[in-house]
């Protein structure tokens, strides 16, 4: 029963955009105004939302990147591995997963703006994990990559942008 069709279908997940499957699980009914937001949002947002995310082992979560931080949560499964690329083309990799004793993490934060992707550790297996964004998501903060332009910017990761860009 643990596998990833199973999770798929008990918790109702759907496509995601970035590859992978997701189910919104929250959003708060409490917005923030727009004007007492940073300017990049441009309308109101809400408090916060969060998400089931799974992530089959022969998949990837394209690289993208959004407006707010997001705090991913491990719940059940494999390794998931999150590549990371900040604003200046600085590449950082993070684990997150149950075995803390290879370096997997329970909670990774991905700071605003980073451009990010992830796999799993083993193609056999899934990752399910939640995902927690304040101010609340919203597909107008969600940009995937574009691979030409993420290679001519940075073009000494281009293993891992090819990997994980369409």
């Amino acid at each position: 029963m643990d596998t990833a069709q199973y999770w798929i279908e008990h918790l109702d997940l759907k496509q995601h955009p970035e590859g992978g499957h997701y189910r919104e699980l929250y959003r708060s009914t409490e917005t923030v105004a727009a004007e007492s937001l940073p300017y990049r949002y441009g309308g109101d947002r809400s408090l916060g939302t969060s998400i089931y995310y799974l992530l089959r082992g022969n998949e990837v979560s394209h690289l993208h990147r959004l407006m707010s931080d997001e705090l991913w949560h491990f719940y059940q499964g494999a390794c998931l591995i999150l590549h990371c690329f900040d604003d200046r083309g600085n590449y950082s990799r993070h684990q997150l997963g149950g075995n803390q004793e290879t370096g997997c993490q329970f909670q990774i934060v991905i700071n605003k703006g980073t451009w990010f992707g992830a796999e799993v550790t083993d193609s056999r297996s899934y990752a399910l994990v939640g995902c927690t964004v304040s101010p609340g998501f919203d597909f107008n903060d969600f940009e995937l990559a574009d691979r030409e332009k993420l290679l001519q910017q940075y073009p000494h990761h281009k293993k891992i942008i090819e990997k994980l860009s369409r």
